[in-house]
C-alpha cells in the first residue's frame, strides 16, 4: 500500500503508479469537487469538471516539475477546467483586473435560542456566497473555506495579487451588506 506522505504518492504517481494516484485523488477530491461546484453552481457539472480535472492531472503528471506545490498546480487545473465549462467565469476574473468575511459565531458555545439564530445566519451567509458572481465566489471559497493565502490564490487563478485582494474586498463588502440587512430583519 502507498505511504501516507503526499510527496511519496506524487513521485510514485509520476512514475505511473495508479494506486499512488488514487491516494492523491482521495486526498484532494473533496476540495476539487467543492471548488468546481462553487464555480459552476451545478452538481452534475461539478462532478464532470472534477473528473475531467483529475484526468488532466493524470495525463500531465509525468511533466509536473514541482516548481509549484502539487495542490496549487491541481487547483489551477480545476480552475481552467471550470473556465472551459463556464466562459463567463473567465470574463469576470478578467474584469476584476480592470478595475474578512465577518465571523459567524461558533454555535457550540451559544445558548439554544442563539444556536438557532447562528445556524440561520450561517445558512443565510452560504446562500449569499452562492449568489455572488462566480469570480467572487471562487475567491471566497479559496480564502475562507480552504484558508489559502492571497499569494497562493493568485498563483492558482493566474491573477495579480492586487486583483485577488480587490476581489476579496468587494466580495466581503457584499457579504457584510447582506449580513447587515439580515440582522435588521426581525426574526
Amino acid at each position: 500500500m502507498v505511504g501516507n506522505d503526499e510527496n511519496d504518492w506524487l513521485e510514485k504517481a509520476r512514475a505511473g503508479d495508479v494506486e499512488a494516484f488514487g491516494a492523491l485523488v482521495l486526498a484532494h477530491q473533496q476540495f476539487v469537487y467543492n471548488l468546481a461546484w462553487r464555480a459552476l453552481g451545478d452538481e452534475q457539472e461539478a462532478q464532470d469538471a472534477a473528473q475531467e480535472a483529475f484526468l488532466r492531472v493524470w495525463q500531465a503528471l509525468p511533466n509536473f516539475r514541482g516548481q509549484a506545490q502539487f495542490r496549487t498546480w491541481l487547483y489551477r487545473i480545476v480552475t481552467n477546467v471550470c473556465y472551459g465549462r463556464l466562459p463567463r467565469l473567465r470574463r469576470q476574473f478578467a474584469a476584476l483586473g480592470e478595475v474578512e468575511v465577518d465571523d459567524v459565531p461558533d454555535e457550540a458555545q451559544l445558548e439554544p435560542s442563539a444556536q438557532v439564530e447562528a445556524s440561520e445566519q450561517r445558512a443565510f451567509l452560504w446562500r449569499q456566497i452562492e449568489a455572488l458572481p462566480e469570480s467572487y465566489r471562487v475567491l471566497v471559497l479559496l480564502r475562507y473555506q480552504q484558508d489559502l493565502p492571497y499569494e497562493e490564490i493568485a498563483s492558482v487563478l493566474s491573477l495579480p495579487l492586487g486583483t485577488v485582494k480587490t476581489g476579496l474586498f468587494r466580495a466581503r463588502a457584499r457579504l457584510r451588506a447582506a449580513l447587515g440587512a439580515f440582522e435588521e430583519v426581525p426574526q
